[in-house]
């Protein structure tokens, strides 16, 4: 069951609306690093969770809970720049061969304009489940894998991704409201970041967790290929760092270098079958 409450999580005010930046938070809403992302991601994962601890379950809940929050602060920043704005912006927004090529194409006017259009006629001049280039949030990149550690894996790369989005959104406004809503969600972003690696650590970490799942007897997976940095190059050269060499992150192994080679045969496939269409001597005999 939940409950909401009619206010804003935060304050979310505009002083100058500017349509062209409401198409911008549209990624925020709708696109691969946005609010629906996590939100949905979230609460897939807990309402699959099977951690023997419950916590793991009701964080999650909450967190999700959360990014709904969210979602209404970006949702309401971009009625608000599309409310009222001056058509002038549209127009030099438009024509700005910088922010065109920025916002994704050689006919910026057009694109900018038409995503403003499509707010105006779907949705009144109102946010939609949409990215920046008007396609609609299919759900698609919601990991949910009811593995407590990938999962935990997953949200911090779905929270880093969104907090390098929050920081090109915040340099990128010139309203004070915009930046005041973006420093808040900036801060939330690195509140998750942490608050996911927190459960790695408390679960025993990297050397507890990792390889994920954990629950696989590492003696029945390839012990002369698990901890080798394949090199596949031509002439064998290879980027040396701290994954070629000494005992592995998880310290179960040690890293070494393997030039890339063959450890198989050339692949080759039987004869066609005689109804699969191919041609008579590709069809083996019956």
């Amino acid at each position: 069951m939940y409950y909401h409450d009619k206010r804003l999580q935060y304050p979310v005010t505009v002083e100058k609306p500017d349509p062209q930046f409401a198409r911008m938070l549209q990624q925020a809403i709708g696109g691969v690093e946005g609010e629906i992302r996590v939100c949905m991601q979230y609460f897939f994962q807990a309402w699959g969770n099977r951690a023997r601890d419950t916590r793991y379950r009701d964080m999650l809940l909450h967190t999700a809970t959360e990014e709904i929050g969210h979602i209404e602060m970006l949702a309401t920043a971009v009625a608000l720049n599309l409310d009222k704005a001056p058509a002038s912006l549209q127009e030099e927004g438009a024509a700005d061969g910088i922010v065109g090529a920025v916002m994704g194409g050689e006919r910026p006017r057009h694109i900018i304009e038409g995503l403003i259009h499509k707010n105006l006629l779907s949705s009144g001049l109102a946010a939609m489940p949409i990215d920046s280039d008007g396609v609609p949030f299919n759900m698609s990149h919601i990991y949910a894998s009811g593995n407590i550690a990938a999962d935990m894996y997953a949200n911090v790369a779905a929270e880093s991704t969104g907090r390098v989005l929050a920081v090109r959104l915040f340099n990128a406004a010139h309203d004070e409201g915009m930046k005041k809503m973006l420093h808040y969600m900036i801060a939330r972003d690195t509140m998750h970041q942490n608050q996911w690696l927190a459960v790695v650590e408390e679960l025993g970490g990297m050397t507890v967790q990792a390889p994920v799942p954990n629950s696989f007897p590492e003696s029945e997976e390839d012990n002369q290929n698990n901890y080798n940095f394949y090199a596949t190059s031509v002439d064998g050269t290879f980027p040396g760092g701290r994954w070629t060499s000494g005992p592995s992150v998880d310290g179960k192994g040690e890293y070494t270098v393997f030039r890339n080679e063959p450890l198989g045969e050339e692949p080759i496939l039987g004869p066609a079958r005689p109804d699969s269409g191919a041609q008579t001597d590709q069809i083996g005999k019956p």
